[in-house]
């Protein structure tokens, strides 16, 4: 066993200025043609007024940039514009801007039901639900209404924009632009570069990050990118725990020991059980459809999911849940243990390091300091921790394929990287790598 992984660094400032270095390096895109020109970006337009829609356009308006917002219906939009301007007025009430402001910004939106009012814009991010035959639709129309040479851009967090871009005479202007919600307040932004994108569009989109004051990382086209890709394996990991017996509760308190401030069972419920769900759906998550089952657990909001809410959306323990899960570990076959929380956290968190190897073994990502740059940004992971490559390198490569390796017998999805694997042998470091393009 390694040294605790809840028990907190000691050199901090070693960490600090580790966590400093990488963001500062995550802009330097490698491999980009020198003097790739950047895009003047005048007028930005974001189709869907929504939560995350809503969120992107402030960025642009609070850095003086026009914005078009498209919805569907009127309702839809009269909603995302009433929510914008009860954010600025909340800011301004606090005293981070003058009241006056709240006018400018708002000035500086416009709301259309139509598409083809997007025709004289600089860049546009389709940023509606993760659906790829609505966004290829989306996205040949957006071909034939831009202007040549405008960016289209799609906020999705896991779809092929290899596959969006096919659609249009022009692949060569359409990137990822991973927004992460609430998209006004969250710093990162992975910048996704598909096959055909021109330098000149990526680093129009790198330049534009720091304008609009985001943390930028460059990732390649694969399933989650580097941050969604990984947090899939820590979900897969911990539903094999629960199905040996764990409670998600424990998990969780495992999580919140290590330092995220939620644990993965809790950010589900902030975010709602029934997101892909629908009555009688069976999915990839079948502890989360029986809990979905019983109505009418679906997160905080309803006041149950896998805790129980009171009125203030204090959680607690469910006796219910509790139920549920004895019964669904007890079909699921595999063999229930006790589980510490230090075995919760590697099983757990070392396969993730895992799967961020091999993004980097394939070439999606810069550089291992970009995945750090990318947890600690844009999914909470603690200051102290330096990021999960730098917790690699900290508790020893060798440690992290022996936990992996174990952990991929008992669950399919993982497959352990063969550059951690050689790696580990060599008694090497991700902080060794060197820097390298994005394979596209």
């Amino acid at each position: 066993m390694t040294a605790s992984l809840t028990a907190p660094a000691a050199a901090t400032d070693a960490i600090s200025a580790y966590i400093s270095a990488s963001t500062k390096e995550a802009w330097n895109t490698v491999g980009l043609a020198s003097g790739a020109a950047v895009k003047p970006i005048v007028k930005v337009g974001v189709l869907g007024a929504g939560t995350m829609g809503g969120g992107i356009s402030m960025n642009f308006a609070n850095v003086g940039i026009a914005v078009t917002m498209v919805e569907v219906q009127q309702a839809a939009l009269d909603r995302g514009l009433g929510v914008i301007r009860k954010n600025y007025q909340t800011s301004a009430d606090k005293g981070r801007f003058p009241q006056e402001e709240v006018g400018v910004r708002m000035g500086l939106l416009k709301g259309t039901l139509n598409r083809a009012d997007l025709a004289d814009c600089d860049l546009v991010i389709e940023a509606i639900f993760e659906d790829m035959a609505i966004k290829k639709e989306i996205f040949a129309d957006l071909d034939k209404i831009c202007k040549p040479g405008a960016i289209l851009a799609t906020n999705t967090s896991y779809l092929d924009i290899n596959e969006i871009a096919s659609v249009t005479k022009r692949p060569q202007d359409v990137i990822g632009l991973h927004f992460f919600s609430p998209a006004n307040v969250m710093k990162l932004l992975e910048i996704v570069r598909a096959k055909h994108t021109s330098d000149s569009v990526v680093a129009t989109a790198m330049d534009l990050a720091k304008k609009i004051g985001k943390v930028a990382a460059l990732a390649g086209v694969c399933p989650g990118f580097i941050g969604n890709r990984m947090l899939a394996r820590r979900g897969q990991s911990a539903g094999y725990l629960v199905q040996a017996g764990a409670m998600p509760w424990d998990i969780d308190a495992a999580f919140n020991a290590f330092g995220f401030k939620m644990g993965p069972y809790q950010m589900s419920d902030l975010a709602g059980l029934d997101i892909g769900w629908k009555p009688g759906a069976k999915t990839a998550n079948p502890l989360r459809d029986m809990i979905c089952e019983r109505t009418p657990r679906r997160g905080q909001k309803s006041g149950a999911g896998y805790y129980d809410y009171d009125e203030n959306r204090v959680s607690r323990p469910s006796p219910e849940v509790e139920a549920i899960v004895k019964e669904y570990a007890a079909k699921s076959g595999v063999a229930a243990r006790t589980v510490s929380k230090e075995e919760i956290l590697e099983e757990c968190v070392f396969p993730m390091i895992n799967e961020g190897a091999a993004i980097l073994e394939e070439g999606m990502a810069q550089r291992a300091g970009d995945i750090d740059v990318t947890w600690l940004n844009g999914y909470g992971w603690p200051q102290d921790k330096g990021g999960p490559m730098f917790l690699g390198d900290k508790v020893g490569l060798q440690r992290v394929l022996e936990v992996t390796e174990r952990v991929s017998q008992v669950v399919p999805e993982i497959k352990v990287s063969s550059l951690l694997r050689s790696m580990a042998k060599d008694g090497r470091k991700f902080a060794d790598l060197p820097a390298q393009p994005i394979k596209v």
